[in-house]
């Protein structure tokens, strides 16, 4: 991450005295508003000796609007701006035992319960920038429980926060009271918005008051405390999403060491550079110190958050549009990553970003090598990325299938106790949609006999050949996003499915030899060794369909609303079918002639579709001939 920052870091620039990026009314309400009330609270009202909250003397500083329809958001952070002040007072008073006693219990439901001494610690150190720090990581990682909460009542969680905050799942289970306390804190740009303008890098460390960092403390332990009744009344159990690991080596190595006489080239660009505001410079300091303390976590939280800081102040300089470096009213969107790395402007120009950063003027030999390993670098985690390493991950799975040993007599048994007319209906479906597929192959990447037909050998090869071709990542709208999520559900069942049919074929075949199967499991066993002939090229068809329309992503984008609905309920139909067969080839179920009848199915669906020209791989060929 500090390599790829570093890329950025210009002299250029004019320098330009920015005494911060909040609008005025952003200021405002974070930096007044809330310090104008100066009614005397006490903390037992607001908290017990055993630190139980009570919420309705918080949520009783709520105001509405006059026709109750929503929240007064000044006034509200008016009114609870004394209660903030009081619950930091009544933090800063208790030693870290004290502390832990009263809310660690609290904090439990977070997933990380661990990161609150922590920001207990810097609490108490009274640094502005280890308190906005904190802030930023109590808000990631409560939105994130919120979402697991979500999830109780719910399948999918909504994308955005303050979708998150404002839904009906999550007051079912906190009361809309206290959903509307977290809406003026972090829920809201006509509030406090505290998790957006930090993690998008428009408040500098001393803009943000240390009290509200306590109050998010405590209202995050006193959500706890009423999850905790919600689950005993309902008897759920809360389950936390797993984090995504990074466990490949070849994922891990892609950035070189980072020396000490880079470091210090560092350390001199930034007091120099106007890439870096001087008010900003405070985080970047802290992030070094961190990169060398091996607390890289906390390094890459304000690099990233830096790196856009830094790339907005650019954007708003190459475009002409010096006040978009500021917060947006709540009127406005703010101009994030998303909008800063668009092709286009909202009024439709070319941003002139990208095409800046083609070119950069850099004055460093060190730089300039930073450069360059930057310029050969592809994207690692990027969904287009994860979803090309599923598909050869499940390539090789498959490819172990023709090596599982059989017990002897068990393939010939299989042969005269099953009928093939079902599975011989299938392998011909699967040898005309292939046969089709393989005619949108690009000319540079087919294997030979590619259009023609394709040998089992070849499909290996093949996979890796579409799997090479670039995808662009830079660009990519949300119509891109949601497609490549839908096709990574495929894939994940593909794999889920290759595991589950190798495990089982393996426990059978040693059961078998063994003769521990009951008669009923022999039979089992049997339509097992069948159907493994037809659910590998079926497999193989699907990751095949994944890799071209992979290739072809961008293309979505040329699809009407009627179309792309259409199209996504295609790809969701794929996916049914893959969970489906999840569901059937697992060891509990071996519903292996449901199975077979399943394929059947998800084959027709997939040559009625290929049928109507509708998949991105036939609107790309339209719009390659148009261009001819």
């Amino acid at each position: 991450m500090l390599n790829s920052v570093l890329c950025f870091i210009f002299q250029i620039l004019i320098e330009d005295p920015i005494t911060t990026c909040l609008s005025p009314s952003v200021y405002d309400m974070i930096c007044k508003l809330g310090f104008e009330a100066r009614e005397n609270c006490d903390i037992s009202g607001i908290v017990t000796q055993n630190g139980e909250v009570r919420w309705t003397t918080i949520t009783d500083c709520v105001v509405y609007t006059e026709s109750a329809q929503g929240l007064d958001y000044g006034g509200s952070v008016r009114l609870l701006g004394p209660v903030c002040q009081v619950v930091h007072l009544h933090l800063s008073s208790l030693t870290k035992g004290q502390f832990e006693t009263r809310y660690s219990s609290g904090f439990q439901w977070t997933g990380v319960p661990e990161l609150f001494p922590e920001m207990f610690d810097a609490l108490g150190s009274l640094q502005s920038l280890a308190i906005s720090l904190s802030l930023m990581k109590l808000t990631s990682c409560l939105e994130r429980a919120l979402g697991d909460v979500y999830l109780l009542i719910r399948k999918e969680c909504p994308f955005l926060l303050r979708d998150l905050i404002a839904s009906e799942e999550l007051s079912q289970v906190f009361g809309q009271s206290v959903m509307d306390v977290l809406k003026v804190f972090v829920g809201s740009p006509r509030g406090l918005n505290l998790r957006n303008v930090l993690w998008h890098g428009f408040a500098a460390p001393q803009e943000i008051p240390p009290k509200y960092c306590s109050m998010m403390i405590l209202l995050t332990a006193g959500l706890g405390q009423l999850l905790k009744g919600y689950l005993q009344q309902t008897k759920f159990t809360l389950a936390h999403r797993p984090f995504i690991t990074l466990t490949s080596l070849e994922d891990l190595i892609v950035f070189p060491d980072v020396t000490y006489e880079v470091l210090s080239v560092l350390e001199e660009v930034m007091k120099k550079s106007t890439f870096i505001l001087k008010i900003m410079l405070p985080y970047w300091e802290v992030a070094l110190l961190n990169f060398k303390s091996h607390r890289f976590a906390d390094c890459a939280i304000l690099l990233l958050v830096q790196l856009e800081t830094g790339l907005r102040k650019v954007f708003a300089t190459v475009n002409k549009c010096p006040k978009r470096l500021l917060t947006a009213e709540s009127t406005a969107l703010y101009t994030t990553f998303d909008e800063i790395l668009a092709k286009h402007l909202n009024d439709g120009k070319i941003n002139q970003l990208p095409l800046f950063l083609g070119e950069p003027a850099m004055e460093k030999a060190a730089v300039r090598a930073l450069v360059s390993i930057a310029e050969a670098y592809g994207a690692r985690c990027h969904p287009v990325s994860q979803l090309k390493k599923q598909v050869l991950s499940c390539e090789r799975s498959i490819g172990v299938w023709p090596l599982l040993p059989l017990p002897e007599g068990s393939e010939r048994e299989a042969q005269r106790s099953e009928g093939n007319s079902e599975i011989n209906a299938c392998h011909s479906l699967i040898t005309e949609i292939v046969a089709e597929l393989c005619h949108h192959v690009p000319e540079t990447h087919r294997v030979p006999h590619a259009s023609e037909h394709l040998r089992p050998e070849e499909w290996p090869q093949l996979l890796r050949e579409l799997c090479s071709i670039p995808v662009r990542t830079l660009f990519c709208p949300r119509a891109v996003l949601e497609v490549l999520a839908v096709l990574r559900k495929i894939g994940a069942h593909c794999c889920r499915v290759c595991g589950q049919v190798a495990a089982c074929a393996e426990l059978r075949r040693r059961q078998w030899e063994d003769r521990s199967l009951r008669s009923r499991q022999r039979r089992n066993y049997l339509r097992l060794v069948h159907s493994i002939k037809l659910l590998s090229p079926m497999l193989y068809l699907i990751l095949l369909l994944i890799a071209l329309e992979l290739v072809n992503i961008h293309v979505v984008l040329g699809k009407n609303t009627s179309e792309y609905q259409q199209y996504l309920r295609f790809l969701k139909s794929v996916l049914q079918y893959t969970e489906n067969l999840a569901a059937y080839t697992s060891q509990d179920k071996n519903k292996w002639d449901e199975a077979v009848n399943l394929t059947q199915v998800a084959l027709l669906k997939i040559w009625t579709f290929s049928e109507k020209k509708q998949m991105l791989i036939h609107l790309a060929k339209k719009s390659t001939s148009k261009v001819v």
